[in-house]
């Protein structure tokens, strides 16, 4: 790693691969909640955080820069999910009526997992940071 004026210029790979785990820490935290009254807050803050690191690879790595074959199957998947799935105000919405529900709150938790799971997108994404 090259050092300039004291921060540590990260390759493109260990970028990734970083955004990558942050994901899977989120996913794997949507996978480990409980559905209690209360957790919709704790779910959107996860969704969140997973579609703004499916944001920022899907906009700003290159391509071009990962020599990893399935770079590309992932961020096309990426995109995909990007446009076809958006939770916020349903969420924004749910919240006042339903938080303490803890049945809309599990069923709101598959949703958000089962659309993440779609097209093997998460398999995709292990299998990815394993050739990182």
């Amino acid at each position: 790693m090259d050092v300039i004026s004291n921060h540590i210029v990260v390759t493109y790979n260990e970028h990734l691969k970083n955004i990558l785990n942050h994901i899977l820490k989120s996913y794997q935290i949507l996978n480990e909640i409980e559905d209690k009254p209360g957790d919709l807050a704790k779910i959107e803050k996860e969704m969140l955080k997973i579609n703004g690191f499916i944001r920022v690879v899907s906009n700003k790595i290159d391509l071009d820069k990962i020599p990893a074959s399935d770079f590309k199957v992932v961020k096309t998947k990426f995109s995909q999910y990007l446009e076809n799935y958006s939770f916020e105000k349903e969420i924004v919405t749910m919240a006042p009526l339903y938080s303490d529900d803890a049945s809309r709150v599990k069923n709101m938790r598959l949703k958000i997992l089962e659309a993440l799971k779609n097209k093997n997108m998460m398999d995709n994404v292990y299998d990815l940071l394993d050739q990182l």
